[in-house]
């Protein structure tokens, strides 16, 4: 993809327009949507002393990715197991929080994007 197009004696550089938007790779965007995704993950996540849910914050905002780092979290994540406060707390935590707060989530980040309500 060209970096620069024109119309007709318009020169727009799409990076900037990126830019300008918070769209930029790690931008204002996705370190909304990562945030946002971090707290609304977090009453999903299997809970016992907290030290799973707590290993989240150690994920790079604005990266696009959620890291849990514990050694049982992808154990917890993908194999069904009784969690307390089930079903509300229980495996594949990020894909149900999706589920449920998606629309939220891409409203959110329009604001923050600029975009039309």
């Amino acid at each position: 993809m060209a970096d620069f197009f024109r119309l007709a004696s318009v020169k727009c550089d799409a990076n900037e327009v990126l830019k300008s938007r918070g769209l930029e790779e790690k931008g204002n965007v996705q370190q909304f949507i990562d945030s946002e995704c971090l707290k609304l993950c977090a009453p999903k996540v299997p809970k016992d002393t907290g030290a799973l849910i707590l290993s989240g914050d150690n994920s790079k905002i604005g990266s696009g990715q959620l890291e849990y780092h514990t050694p049982y979290a992808r154990r917890w994540y993908y194999m069904p197991a009784s969690f307390s406060e089930a079903p509300e707390r229980g495996n594949y935590w990020f894909e149900r929080m999706k589920q449920q707060y998606k629309a939220q989530i891409l409203a959110g980040a329009k604001k923050v994007a600029g975009g039309i309500q």
